[in-house]
């Protein structure tokens, strides 16, 4: 599944090609996505993109009559700047086509994603106003996570992925942040110290803005809008080595699973 690094990777693909354009056409090619696209885009023929931003994991779209639309890639959808005259591809649900010739495709083959209308305060959206902070933004640090924290029972992996404690941090990220923070995921996250906390904080930071730099990461579906995988997979120290020696310290890789996910970690790195 696309995680935050991949959507911040298609949001910087595609805003050139999009920011201050106008819709010419919109076709949709088959409306069953996770939610039904709304018949009301065909409306936006006329208006001008006015901004591009991501919020968690969906892309969002300002339009130039205060609408907005919600863009979301589910478990493996793409979303691909091209020529308008370009042969479509099986699965493409959704276009944008733009004055200047270009077209915004959404290609989804497992319809989990959504293409959203929204006409209300975007930040008031009900898949939007429960959302924890950015985990770039200054709003997120080790004192929001130890606050957070207070007398959380669950595992501390799972209560950094939920996204009303903070957004985007999907297993992959987690799994290696918390490596690289040493500690184990099991942990109740009550029982994490202050300066744990904000070590972890600093290290989703730094993994996240490192996946970004290289353009995310590919282990199955994801590609970029230029259609290249993102190469994160590389450095992955945990994620997906369960039986390989750790990388630091030599000992087995472990598997375990923590709310219904598979999490790998070093048994002796991570205390």
């Amino acid at each position: 599944m696309p995680e935050l690094p991949e959507v911040e990777t298609t949001l910087r693909g595609i805003k050139p090609w999009l920011h201050h354009q106008e819709i010419s056409t919109v076709n949709v090619f088959n409306a069953s996505l996770r939610w039904p696209i709304p018949a009301e885009v065909n409306d936006l023929v006329g208006l001008s993109i006015t901004g591009l931003s991501r919020r968690a994991k969906y892309i969002v779209i300002e339009l130039s009559n205060q609408s907005h639309l919600i863009l979301h890639l589910g478990m493996s959808g793409v979303i691909r700047v091209v020529d308008s005259n370009e042969a479509y591809q099986k699965h493409d649900h959704f276009e944008l086509v733009l004055a200047h010739g270009k077209a915004l495709r959404l290609n989804d083959p497992r319809r989990f994603g959504c293409v959203l209308l929204v006409d209300e305060d975007i930040s008031q959206h009900a898949l939007l106003q429960k959302l924890g902070p950015e985990p770039l933004s200054e709003a997120f640090d080790g004192h929001w996570l130890k606050n957070c924290a207070k007398n959380r029972q669950i595992a501390v992996k799972n209560f950094i992925m939920n996204n009303h404690i903070v957004v985007g941090v999907g297993n992959i990220y987690a799994a290696e942040s918390l490596f690289l923070s040493g500690i184990r995921p099991t942990i109740k996250a009550h029982k994490v110290s202050l300066k744990k906390y904000q070590k972890l904080a600093k290290t989703i930071k730094q993994v996240l803005q490192q996946a970004i730099d290289v353009g995310g990461t590919t282990l199955k579906d994801f590609r970029n809008t230029d259609g290249k995988p993102g190469y994160f997979k590389q450095e992955l120290h945990v994620y997906g080595r369960a039986g390989l020696p750790c990388l630091v310290c030599g000992a087995v890789i472990k598997n375990q699973v923590i709310g219904q996910r598979a999490s790998c970690f070093c048994p002796v790195c991570q205390k």
